[in-house]
């Protein structure tokens, strides 16, 4: 019989992707959403997490539950009210849903894949290997990841299986990062951005999505694991990366940090920033990418 995946997020990068991928495997996919519209392959359950209102038949159909929804960190400025609404969008769908799983009384989910991020570990890190146990940052993305965590950390005591996965940049040609990297070098502008030596830990969206297929499908997966490919690269290499793929020059001046930091005030940190973070621990279990060279990611996304 197959077996019922239910995603938060879903009409997100990852939601999108993993939904396509879920469905070609076989699997029954629903989805959690502010607006009732069922789609084609896909049953559409509401919730509204500021009244705290959620369709309870979602999560008493459900095996599996994958929970994405967040609002985006980088979309926006960061204003007093963004950065409310980037936290309580994580903390408060995650006690939602683990209030709505209690009060069902019995369910028979097997399984939480809560997204979670590499923010984490704080919004620089220099060049060192960051593993799952490393130290917590105290920035502002921190905070709100270690909270966000916290919230999902409750619903293990709900007696299933949780697996937080602390993701990267997902690298994807349609949404995230990567146009926004790619755009100025497509116009002969492309320049590293800072010192261009922060780290990016970075993904290719598909294996983003293959890790959360696997830590649904691998019963021994558990706990936290750095959702990052095994070479992380720095800014500058990042963008050489993408101008020899694009067969375009680079515009030799970095762009300087007092300009980035002019044109997105506080959020200048995501750009500015970089953590080097390790994907030993994931790997150990046996999960290998498909892509774990960023020219290779690049070539598969932007050709």
């Amino acid at each position: 019989m197959s077996q019922n995946i239910l995603i938060t997020g879903g009409t997100g990068l990852v939601g999108t992707r993993l939904t396509e991928m879920l469905l070609a495997k076989g699997y029954h996919v629903s989805h959690l959403s502010r607006s009732k519209q069922d789609k084609q392959d896909v049953r559409v359950y509401t919730w509204d997490i500021a009244r705290q209102e959620i369709a309870p038949e979602a999560l008493a159909d459900a095996d599996y539950v994958v929970h994405l929804a967040g609002a985006g960190v980088a979309e926006k400025r960061w204003t007093d009210s963004r950065k409310e609404a980037i936290l309580k969008s994580r903390t408060e769908s995650t006690r939602l849903l683990h209030d709505t799983i209690s009060q069902l009384g019995s369910h028979h989910i097997k399984g939480f894949m809560a997204a979670s991020a590499v923010g984490i570990y704080g919004i620089d890190t220099g060049s060192k290997m960051m593993m799952e146990e490393s130290s917590k940052g105290t920035d502002f993305l921190a905070e709100v990841t270690k909270q966000w965590e916290a919230a999902v950390d409750e619903i293990s005591r709900l007696n299933m299986r949780v697996v937080k996965l602390r993701t990267g940049v997902a690298l994807s040609d349609k949404g995230g990062a990567l146009p926004k990297i790619v755009q100025p070098i497509k116009l002969g502008a492309g320049a590293p951005l800072g010192s261009g030596q922060q780290y990016v830990s970075w993904i290719h969206l598909d294996d983003l999505c293959r890790m959360y297929l696997y830590a649904i499908e691998n019963e021994s997966l558990t706990g936290t694991y750095n959702a990052v490919g095994p070479h992380p690269v720095t800014n500058e290499a990042l963008t050489r990366s993408a101008a020899d793929v694009l067969n375009r020059p680079l515009f030799i001046p970095k762009v300087p940090a007092f300009a980035i930091k002019l044109l997105l005030g506080e959020m200048a940190s995501v750009v500015l920033g970089g953590c080097n973070v390790s994907s030993q621990k994931i790997e150990e279990t046996g999960f290998n990418f498909t892509f774990s060279q960023i020219d290779k990611a690049l070539s598969d996304l932007l050709k």
